[in-house]
């Protein structure tokens, strides 16, 4: 809620020990005047403050290695993590690669063990949508490997969501975030398997398009911000997909392509999205005619198959109001055919998904896309 920092983290770092690591992004928390807030905090609760900044978007093996060995260098005994969804998937494996017996990638993806010790961190978020402050998972870029995938790290201690924060985001990045998070959602839903979890996703699905529809409205509202937040947190608590086997082709067919255009994650699913639907939607439309008719309010009119499709249209017009680009060019990437054909070749394919795409229609969604 408003205000949670100051009400907050004083009583939390009264809990940790003298040396603590605040890692942040580009330095916008620094325009704002947060990174001074917390410094204050920092020093009158009488912590020995290690700066850690430049954690960007779509962070990087090289670049989360670099923070552990800082945090050994320094014999660092907290992490404060300070941003949107990229600086905690960043500090997530920060925290466990420090205390990884070796290599953390080659420990989790070759001999298939995950870290069971990590420095403890908490979280003061700036930008909602990911979820990241809900769970151990970041998405993380290993350059060397052209591969961007899920890397298991570290929980939180706890996380700070105040809403006044996301006042300070740029509209179009918010606006990815609202679509990452109802992303997560529908991946989640669409996977095989019917079970009150989707009632449960249904509602959260409503809300997250009630108040976004209400912010582009106004903007400024707080109590908006703070249901979308909230939205955010709730779809990545696992809650929404137990009993289920989730889809997400989606993530992984961005997350490859990211790994060779570094695009924005939540952009470039909107584009993905729709595309993907156009292509199962025949294997189950009823449901998503349901996914029309409980998020969207489309009316019951005209058969199944019709109502699958006003669905996916509706979906389409949500981003669009959103403000959110429909194709790849749109979004400023310029990216080969060639490097197209590489990616659909080795993103990962879901084995929660309505049906199993061949990679030749990978292709044809990123082809699409463009």
């Amino acid at each position: 809620g408003v205000g949670g920092v100051e009400k907050v983290l004083p009583q939390e770092l009264s809990k940790v020990g003298p040396t603590v690591m605040l890692a942040y992004g580009g330095g916008s928390i620094k325009r704002t005047g947060l990174y001074d807030q917390l410094c204050t905090l920092l020093q009158q609760a009488g912590k020995r403050i290690i700066d850690f900044g430049g954690i960007t978007s779509n962070p990087t093996y090289e670049k989360v290695l670099e923070g552990a060995q800082i945090v050994n260098q320094e014999q660092v005994d907290f992490i404060l993590a300070v941003g949107g969804g990229s600086v905690v998937d960043g500090v997530k494996i920060i925290a466990a690669a420090a205390k990884a017996p070796k290599d953390l990638w080659e420990m989790e993806f070759e001999d298939h063990q995950f870290p069971t010790e990590g420095v403890p961190f908490g979280i003061v978020l700036t930008l909602s949508g990911t979820g990241a402050e809900m769970n151990a998972l970041a998405g993380i870029t290993n350059e060397a490997q052209k591969r961007k995938t899920a890397v298991v790290g570290r929980y939180g201690e706890f996380s700070i969501l105040d809403p006044t924060y996301l006042l300070t985001v740029p509209e179009k990045q918010l606006a990815a975030g609202i679509f990452d998070n109802l992303s997560h959602c529908m991946e989640t839903y669409f996977g095989r398997g019917n079970c009150v979890s989707d009632d449960m996703n249904e509602a959260v699905m409503e809300n997250i398009v009630q108040n976004a529809m209400a912010w582009k409205q106004s903007p400024q509202d707080v109590n908006i911000l703070g249901n979308l937040m909230w939205d955010s947190s709730i779809v990545q608590s696992s809650i929404l997909g137990l009993g289920k086997d989730s889809d997400f082709q989606c993530h992984s067919i961005e997350h490859q392509l990211c790994a060779y255009t570094n695009c924005c994650h939540g952009m470039a699913l909107a584009v993905i999205h729709p595309l993907y639907y156009k292509l199962v939607a025949k294997t189950a439309p009823e449901k998503f005619a349901r996914f029309g008719q409980t998020v969207f309010g489309l009316d019951t009119s005209g058969s199944v198959e019709e109502q699958a499709s006003q669905a996916i249209q509706a979906l389409y017009e949500f981003i669009e109001t959103l403000g959110l680009d429909h194709s790849f060019s749109q979004m400023g990437i310029s990216v080969s055919q060639e490097t197209l054909k590489t990616v659909a070749q080795t993103c990962g394919i879901s084995n929660g998904a309505l049906r199993t795409l061949t990679r030749d229609e990978v292709l044809q969604i990123l082809t699409e896309g463009l």
